[in-house]
């Protein structure tokens, strides 16, 4: 018996060792200048997490759901997720952007690629590789995630193309025109368009590489718009589509089970992020 309680206490203290510091970097404003509204120099800020050690390594760019009209980078999971993916040895920016119904689209994609391209600027000087710079979210993220990934005109005011990023990974993210904007249109929720504020309607072959994923019991329609999604940008030609379907996860789940041991979201993330690809 106390032979048993010395290798559990032993196997305690080498997981608390083998967890990396990270150090936390708050409110780094992505957007400057004069031109700027109370609003955007309160919402355009960004949180970076990364291994005290970190140099040369990969980074994400992360955006939280909350429907465009809701969320915050302080949120408690989405600082456990981007804790648990720092430790991975990734280099996490959490983006606040502005939100509806203060702004209208596209605000909060512009917001969406300004912390992109500010990321991109910047990595080195927070131990992140320029040429790495993967972008993600949930939700409302992934949305962010589809539109800054596969229109170039939210980056091309910075100097950046599409194949400047190394990779995409949105998680449950409408590829239809969003149903808030559908709102702020006065339209009703339930009205899908594809208009030139729906990822789908810019389906290309020349992005960086895909990683869509969706839940098993995600929201109704978001599965079937995930897969029209992937095969749009197949058919476009695009050879860099991965997607696949999470099984035992539902929609919240996609996003707030990031931070627990074994969840298969963060790892097929980490895997496609530490495997490179793109770059």
């Amino acid at each position: 018996m106390m032979k048993f309680l010395a290798l559990l206490f032993f196997s305690f203290v080498v997981s608390i060792q083998a967890a990396p510091e990270i150090k936390v970097t708050a409110d780094l404003a992505y957007k400057s200048g004069a031109s700027l509204t109370p609003y955007e120099q309160t919402r355009c800020k960004l949180d970076i997490y990364a291994p005290a050690d970190a140099k040369d390594l990969p980074c994400l760019v992360w955006f939280y759901g909350g429907g465009l009209t809701g969320g915050s980078k302080a949120g408690r999971g989405t600082v456990a997720a981007a804790r648990r993916l720092a430790e991975e040895g990734i280099v996490v920016a959490v983006a606040d952007y502005r939100l509806s119904p203060q702004v209208k689209y596209p605000a909060y994609v512009e917001d969406a690629a300004a912390a992109v391209a500010w990321v991109h600027a910047h990595a080195g000087e927070y131990g992140g590789d320029a040429t790495r710079v993967f972008v993600g979210g949930h939700s409302a993220g992934g949305y962010l995630t589809n539109m800054v990934g596969v229109d170039d005109r939210w980056l091309k005011p910075y100097g950046m193309s599409l194949q400047d990023l190394a990779g995409l990974i949105p998680l449950s993210g409408q590829t239809a025109t969003h149903y808030t904007i559908r709102e702020e249109r006065g339209l009703p929720k339930t009205t899908i368009i594809v208009d030139e504020a729906g990822p789908l309607n810019h389906a290309c072959k020349d992005t960086a590489p895909w990683l869509i994923l969706y839940a098993e019991k995600d929201m109704m329609l978001r599965g079937d718009e995930n897969r029209y999604f992937a095969a749009a940008l197949k058919a476009a030609g695009n050879a860099h589509v991965t997607i696949q379907e999470m099984s035992g996860h539902d929609h919240g789940s996609m996003g707030e089970n990031i931070s627990k041991d074994g969840d298969s979201v963060r790892e097929a993330m980490v895997s496609f992020i530490t495997g490179k690809a793109g770059k």
